[in-house]
């Protein structure tokens, strides 16, 4: 595990402080969720931009047409 020296702003600290309180996780345990959260997130919108490169329209529609067709559940509907 890397050990890392970060500034934060003042205010950023004391909300992060409070809230990782609040979660009952240390400081760290908050910072490196956080860290890892955002990692996580720009990791998958890379891979879905990467998919999307092999994407096309006449692709989707043949795979809708392998669906069957069958009524939505009632709790899927609104």
């Amino acid at each position: 595990m890397a050990a890392v020296s970060l500034r934060l702003p003042n205010s950023i600290y004391e909300l992060a402080k409070s809230l990782s309180k609040e979660d009952h996780v240390s400081l760290n345990q908050f910072i490196a969720t956080a860290v890892s959260e955002k990692v996580s997130a720009l990791n998958t919108e890379s891979y879905i931009n990467e998919r999307t490169k092999c994407a096309s329209k006449s692709k989707f529609v043949k795979a809708l047409h392998k669906v069957s067709d069958q009524n939505a559940e009632s709790f899927d509907e609104r």
